[in-house]
């Protein structure tokens, strides 16, 4: 029976499919193969490049052939090697097998048992999966969190000059200007994004225990070490230079800790929006035949802001299980990192989720800035700290105590209370009038 998202076990395959799709090229069982079969491929041509009885094996037309081999990899080599897996039962030897019936195609008999030369498995997983993340986040992530950025800084310039009146413990607060407020969520992920960028995509790649044994024993002469270094380099890559079996995993864990802290940011950013939707400082465009509610009607829920956070906290929860199990393991290696592994794409899949959750949600609201404005005329309070930090200026005498006795009572606090009480004031008109010219629409610092 062919299989339909509807039948898919995790979100991420079926509801979401259409929304990760880019990331089926990196991080799909079929994608793991082909970066397999890219990584043996490479290390055969960089083998024939060093190796006295190789160097004459590849001419132009061989070589091309070899490079074909992943780049026109197909969904039917493939099923070969999962058909050649099922005798096996090992993934990476069923594709050493699998081009061993390649080089016999291509006349590359006799060099054949240099496929996978002086490997264990580890070598090629901890080589794929590293490419495949860092190209993963170059190519599709990246690009989708900095078209956020840039949403976030068009409506921060749009908005540079809105005022709006702050809120600190949920309090009125001195007044700020919304712009500046998406501002700080666009410094907040640039800061992270450079950390994201500067972060090393390292690999293990030194045989069965990360000592070069197979190697040395066969080309004690060769300087394996410098090979096995220039060969990861030339991936892309950086080689860990000392390893058990398997990669260290701490600079994944470090790229997980970093994915997880840009998640944070954007949590903090879809609670923001969350609540200026429900403060009604921003209304949400009705897209026709959409449905709020099943039971009342006129509700226009800020769904997309929500779906958001609850991805990215589901992707948090992963990348924290990830970045904490990843660089542990019993001795020179247990196998615990192999099946742990392979979900590295799926908190990856619930972060673009909720990037595009969020896009969306910022394509659809509208600024209400009556509703600013009215939440700021409500609010002459706030002009206090204005007031009394200019009487500390003029030496008047006790001034915070001054306002504080204003402010802190049952009633209202309004423009009128306000000029009331300055002119009260034992100070001069000039000061007194630039106290009147402070409002809560004009409060809003540099």
């Amino acid at each position: 029976m062919q299989f339909d998202s509807l039948q898919a076990i995790s979100p991420v395959d079926g509801r979401y499919r259409a929304q990760v799709e880019a990331l089926a090229s990196y991080f799909s069982e079929e994608a793991l193969i082909r970066y397999r079969v890219r990584i043996e491929v490479l290390y055969f041509i960089a083998l024939s490049e060093e190796l006295p009885s190789l160097r004459h094996v590849l001419g132009e037309e061989r070589r091309e052939r070899l490079h074909d081999l992943y780049l026109s990899f197909s969904s039917q080599d493939a099923l070969r090697i999962k058909e050649i897996e099922r005798t096996t039962n090992h993934d990476v030897k069923a594709v050493e097998y699998f081009l061993k019936e390649r080089f016999d195609e291509l006349g590359l008999s006799d060099e054949k048992e240099f496929i996978h030369f002086g490997l264990t498995s580890q070598d090629i997983n901890n080589t794929s999966f590293p490419l495949m993340i860092r190209e993963a986040v170059e190519h599709v992530y990246l690009p989708e969190l900095g078209g956020l950025v840039d949403q976030l800084k068009f409506y921060a310039d749009q908005w540079v000059h809105v005022p709006m009146l702050a809120r600190t413990h949920g309090q009125p607060a001195s007044p700020t200007r919304l712009g500046k407020e998406l501002e700080v969520y666009v410094y907040r992920l640039e800061e992270q994004i450079k950390v994201l960028e500067a972060i090393p995509h390292t690999a293990k790649f030194g045989g069965a225990t990360g000592n070069f044994n197979a190697h040395a024993v066969a080309y004690p002469d060769h300087d394996w070490k410098h090979f096995a270094t220039e060969f990861v380099y030339s991936l892309g890559l950086k080689r860990e230079a000392f390893t058990t079996q398997i990669s260290n995993y701490d600079q994944l864990a470090a790229l997980f800790d970093v994915l997880t802290r840009i998640n944070v940011i954007l949590i903090d950013l879809a609670r923001d929006f969350w609540m200026y939707i429900s403060m009604e400082y921003f209304k949400q465009q009705i897209r026709p035949g959409e449905v709020g509610s099943s039971a009342m009607p006129h509700k226009v829920n800020p769904i997309d802001f929500e779906n958001a956070e609850g991805n990215l906290g589901l992707a948090n929860a992963i990348f924290g299980f990830l970045a904490r199990k990843l660089p542990i393991s019993r001795l020179q290696r247990d196998l615990t990192d192999s099946t742990v592994l392979r979900n590295v794409g799926v908190p990856l899949a619930h972060s673009m989720i909720a990037l595009k959750s969020l896009r969306k949600g910022l394509g659809k609201i509208l600024l209400n800035e009556e509703a600013l404005h009215a939440d700021l005329d409500s609010n002459w309070a706030v002009v206090a700290e204005a007031l009394q930090t200019i009487l500390r200026r003029e030496g008047y005498p006790k001034p915070y105590e001054a306002l504080k006795a204003l402010t802190r009572t049952n009633e209202h606090i309004t423009e009128q209370s306000i000029h009331d009480f300055i002119e009260t004031l034992s100070v001069s008109q000039e000061v007194k009038d630039e106290m009147r010219r402070i409002t809560p629409h004009n409060y809003t610092g540099l």
